[in-house]
């Protein structure tokens, strides 16, 4: 059966239209799914991240013998134990809080009026908080009891000697079954909610083992041993993670509560509480926290001494809880970018309301971990991750397509203080040359576009070149960000010629002139980049290196001194028969001259020998390290070594 050549291009223009439908149709799914059904996923999402941070005290206590099933009962039955009293502890103190306010609103509302009074006095600023004194004033009213009059008192309001009549209004009787409902709406919900946690969690803990098999199974099974270590590492650094995030968070709120108890604000013990649990609330828990305590402070102080005590406990504390503590616990990053934390959180918070606030982060760095470690669910970590989503090679490529080579020069200073200069240019600039070429290979990049992009990486090698004469770097004892983190491991460690710069008296006699290297360009779009990044190379080193024009040794070589090594760059595809010629013209014009080829191509070692025989170059390299190195070697050759070392090896 044929099908219909008009068909057949209808349906391949369709196919993205329905795509896009069909994952805005499985979104739509998943979040009614989680909306409607948020009555169980809550329960089973709480028993999860729970189980992650009662796990290492079920193996605790099963490394002393105790068997599985009484240490999960202990340990699960202690900690409800505890989050029972702490419930009980927060109720009592709030009651007690909701009983003291209507004695605030005196020394409040006095403070409300000396504030009116003051910005009357400037003006403009009375019109401007007006507004605002309005609504505290009606807090306090609403904050008073209202005083209780006498008879006499509500007569004569009324303008009448007699008692006025009294009327009251009773609901009517409601039955036994309408006081039930009622009672059971309120408590057994709640209640219901808590069994379904304590029961997950007791079965998630029993069932350990089982639900990682079947995690296993649905991952991919058939690389046990890679799946097996990768989800136990994951769930390794879940529970690291979430033990500590409780660890600081709990410590935060007995700062906070101790701080606030020897201030001397009402109700510490609650505040304290109420500061530990917003701390799971990414970026604005510990703000939120300060409102209430700060609000309570220049309700009871007549003063303002203890409102700015309170506010000066929470600035110092939130700082060395975020910028110190949290590094040394758990590594500078959650491993969720920043925007996927603002745009988990006010998902989860749509979807399960407050609790969604509180578990946005929790269940966002699980969903970045299972991204990491299942192939399946790589998009996690492309979309969630703080991770670059782009290797250091891409990046760069990408600011020279934008015509922004400003970054990459900025990117490439970073680089240079604790990488070499030839390590970048190999693994960064040389590979952005090569996906530069395969696009313009491929079409991609017509002559001017070639022109635009070629002058990017050209003006990013002069400024990269003029940085840091000489000199190896030294690693920062900084902590770096994801990206800078990931770039490096990317990139890797330089290699040893990197760090070797030879003075003029470890050379060899043909090598001590102004510009022993001549590099020669091959004409290409690109190859002026690369062959500047081989001359700014040589000359890092102790070899002074000059470029010579783009026509190479037509008219014979430049004015100068004899050159000790000719480099001819090659990264456009050329014919074997052009590269003998300009050998051959090479070689005539300085005989015994040292010809090095450099083909900054990915090419099979084993292939580089018959190819360097094939075009009868002395030496052929692909990256510029092996240049490097292969220069080294030659420049050095038959000197004797100087009773100090003869090679320095470069330091700040």
């Amino acid at each position: 059966m044929t099908t219909d050549p008009v068909t057949t291009r209808l349906l391949r223009q369709a196919l993205p239209v329905v795509t896009t439908l069909g994952s805005l149709l499985l979104v739509v799914t998943l979040a009614s799914a989680l909306y409607f059904g948020r009555d169980i996923l809550v329960p089973v999402a709480l028993a999860i991240l729970l189980s992650f941070v009662l796990v290492p005290a079920v193996r605790a206590l099963r490394r002393l013998r105790v068997p599985r099933v009484a240490a999960v009962l202990l340990v699960v039955l202690l900690t409800f134990g505890m989050l029972g009293a702490v419930g009980s502890l927060i109720a009592r103190e709030a009651a007690q809080l909701a009983a003291d306010l209507p004695r605030y609103s005196l020394t409040l509302r006095d403070k409300i009026t000396a504030l009116r009074a003051a910005t009357a006095e400037r003006g403009g600023l009375s019109d401007t908080f007006s507004g605002f004194f309005d609504m505290a004033e009606e807090v306090g009213k609403e904050l008073q009891p209202p005083a209780a009059k006498t008879e006499s008192e509500t007569n004569a309001a009324l303008g009448t000697a007699e008692r006025p009549m009294q009327v009251e209004i009773h609901a009517p009787r409601s039955g036994l079954l309408t006081t039930l409902g009622s009672v059971a709406g309120g408590v057994l919900h709640p209640l219901a909610t808590l069994g379904l946690i304590l029961l997950f969690t007791i079965f998630i803990l029993l069932q350990r083992e089982d639900l990682r098999n079947r995690a296993i199974r649905l991952a991919g099974s058939s690389d046990l041993r890679r799946t097996t270590a990768a989800i136990d590492d994951a769930t390794a650094r879940l529970s690291r993670f979430f033990v500590a995030q409780l660890v600081l968070n709990v410590a935060f709120g007995l700062v906070i509560g101790t701080g606030l108890w020897l201030i001397g604000v009402p109700s510490p013990i609650l505040f304290g509480v109420i500061a530990g649990i917003s701390r799971f609330v990414p970026y604005v828990g510990a703000v939120i926290s300060a409102v209430l305590p700060l609000a309570i402070a220049v309700a009871v102080d007549p003063g303002w001494s203890m409102a700015i005590q309170v506010a000066i406990l929470f600035l110092i504390v939130e700082p060395i809880a975020g910028h110190v503590v949290e590094p040394l616990l758990y590594g500078h990053s959650t491993g969720i970018s920043p925007v996927a934390v603002i745009l988990a959180a006010t998902i989860w918070t749509f979807l399960w309301g407050p609790i969604g606030l509180l578990l946005a982060t929790p269940l966002t760095v699980c969903l970045v971990v299972l991204g990491r470690h299942v192939e399946r669910l790589w998009f996690l970590d492309v979309i969630l991750g703080d991770r670059p989503a782009l290797g250091p090679q891409e990046i760069f490529y990408q600011r020279m397509l934008a015509g922004d080579p400003a970054e990459a020069i900025d990117q490439g200073r970073l680089f240079l203080k604790e990488r070499a200069l030839v390590t970048y240019y190999d693994e960064v600039v040389l590979s952005g040359l090569r996906m530069a070429q395969e696009d313009a290979a491929r079409g991609m990049l017509d002559r001017e576009r070639q022109g635009e992009v070629g002058a990017g990486f050209r003006t990013v090698v002069e400024a990269l070149g003029q940085a840091r004469k000489r000199g190896m770097p030294r690693r920062s004892r900084k902590p770096r960000g994801a990206e800078a983190e990931a770039a490096f491991a990317a990139v890797g460690p330089d290699r040893r010629a990197a760090g070797i710069v030879l003075a003029q008296e470890d050379l060899a006699p043909a090598w001590r002139g102004a510009a022993p290297i001549l590099c020669v360009p091959s004409g290409g779009a690109f190859d002026e980049a690369a062959t500047l990044m081989l001359a700014q190379t040589f000359s890092r080193h102790g070899l002074g290196a000059q470029v010579a024009a783009s026509d190479g040794l037509r008219n014979g070589l430049p004015e100068g001194e004899r050159p000790a090594m000719i480099c001819f760059s090659y990264l456009d595809p050329i014919s074997l028969s052009q590269i003998r010629l300009t050998i051959r013209r090479a070689r005539k014009a300085a005989p015994g001259v040292t010809i090095l080829v450099g083909f900054w191509r990915e090419r099979d070692p084993a292939s580089l020998g018959r190819l360097r025989r094939a075009i009868s170059a002395d030496l052929l390299v692909t990256s510029l390290s092996d240049a490097l190195d292969a220069a080294l070697e030659r420049a050095r050759a038959g000197t004797e070594p100087a009773a100090s070392s003869r090679l320095r090896q470069a330091a700040e």
